[in-house]
This record gives C-alpha cells, sequence and structure tokens, in this order.
C-alpha cells in the first residue's frame, strides 16, 4: 500500500530467495557427495542425479515421495504458466477488455487458447528432449540468454540515458540483437582464441541491443 512496504516486500522476498537458492544449493551438493560415496556413475545429463538416486538407490518410500513430489511441481508451473499465458494473450491480444464479446464466446475463445499453449509446451517439452545434450537447466539458461538479452538492453537504456529512440526501430533491433549474438557465439571458438560465451551472451545480446538502441536515438 505505501513505499516502505513495498520496500519491505522486496527485502522480505530477496531474503527468502537467498535461503530457498542456499538451500537447493546444499541439497545438491549432498547429492554429489552421496553419490560420491556410494559410487554412483551418471551420464553427461545431469538431470538424472536425484532420479537415479531416489529411485535406485533409497527406501521405495522416497521414490514415491519423489514422483509426487515431481508431479505436484509439475502442475503447479504448468498450471501457472498457461493460465499467465491465456490471459496475457486474451487481454493483449485479443483485447478482452476493449471489444464486446459474449461471456460464452468469451469462454469459447480463452478454451481454445489454453489449449493452443497446452500443445505449445507439450511441443515445446518434446523438443527439449530430443535436443537434451546437456541439462535442461543448462538449456534454459542458453534460451533465456537469447530471449532476455534485449530485454536486458532495453532496461540498461531507459536506466542510463534519456534519450528518446524511434518506436517504430525497437522491434528490428530486439530481433537482430540474438541473431547477431548467436552468429558472434557460434564463431567465437575461431574469432576470440578458444572463447566461448556460455551463459554470459546474455551480457552480449544485451550490449548489441543497447548499441543499437543508441543509433536509433
Amino acid at each position: 500500500k505505501t513505499l516502505g512496504e513495498s520496500q519491505k516486500n522486496i527485502f522480505t522476498f530477496s531474503f527468502i530467495l537467498i535461503f530457498a537458492n542456499i538451500l537447493f544449493l546444499s541439497l545438491g551438493a549432498l547429492l554429489y557427495i552421496y553419490a560420491s560415496k556410494e559410487g554412483i556413475e551418471f551420464t553427461e545429463v545431469r538431470d538424472q542425479i536425484y532420479p537415479t538416486i531416489a529411485l535406485n538407490h533409497l527406501p521405495s518410500i522416497i521414490g514415491i515421495v519423489f514422483i509426487l513430489g515431481l508431479i505436484a511441481a509439475a502442475y503447479s508451473s504448468a498450471d501457472s504458466a498457461l493460465t499467465a499465458l491465456t490471459t496475457t494473450f486474451c487481454l493483449d491480444f485479443l483485447d478482452f477488455g476493449k471489444k464486446e464479446r459474449s461471456e460464452s464466446l468469451k469462454r469459447k475463445t480463452r478454451l481454445i487458447v489454453h489449449v493452443g499453449f497446452s500443445l505449445v509446451l507439450l511441443v515445446t517439452i518434446l523438443l527439449a528432449k530430443q535436443l537434451e545434450e546437456t541439462s535442461i537447466i543448462n538449456q534454459l539458461f542458453t534460451f533465456a540468454g537469447y530471449t532476455y538479452g534485449p530485454i536486458l538492453g532495453l532496461f540498461t537504456f531507459g536506466i542510463l540515458t534519456k534519450r528518446l529512440i524511434k518506436d517504430n526501430l525497437v522491434i528490428p533491433i530486439c530481433i537482430t540483437a540474438p541473431i547477431i549474438s548467436y552468429f558472434i557465439n557460434t564463431n567465437s571458438v575461431a574469432w576470440l582464441g578458444g572463447f566461448t560465451f556460455g551463459h554470459t551472451i546474455i551480457a552480449l545480446n544485451g550490449f548489441i541491443t543497447l548499441i543499437g538502441l543508441w543509433f536509433i536515438s
């Protein structure tokens, strides 16, 4: 309700996130320690560590709890994501709040959009499985490096400068920056003496976006 309460909420949530991250990092470290002591070997895909230990090297009840927890977490995350996508698409792209529509038509449209995004999510999961050369988290960070880079560039430009930009050129800049970043990242080993950007591609992507915004301002 007030600025002070908002700041309090932000700091409180930040400390909770720090604690949660430390907890999960500790659990991951303990899994590695346990696997090392028990001589458990894994493939290159590190996502298999927890399910392998839970299902094959711990009591059956642990495996059952793991499966139930995994299902609960997956359904919760998927439900939140699909609801947010459906709401955003209906309000921002279909103008539900501006155009007059009957409730039955709105309900039908929401259902179609929801099912559509569900299919998109399913296809994305299947593609991620087919391309699973590294862990899912690595794939997510790599993907985020290309998608969030322009957002980082836009945010930095808005915070650090007061220059006005040509709005109609922002989208082309935000599309071009990831393409250039990908091209540089693909050839970085040859061009930069073996250097690879890895997850820092988001910084390069954001910087290219920032430069592009500067030129159109």
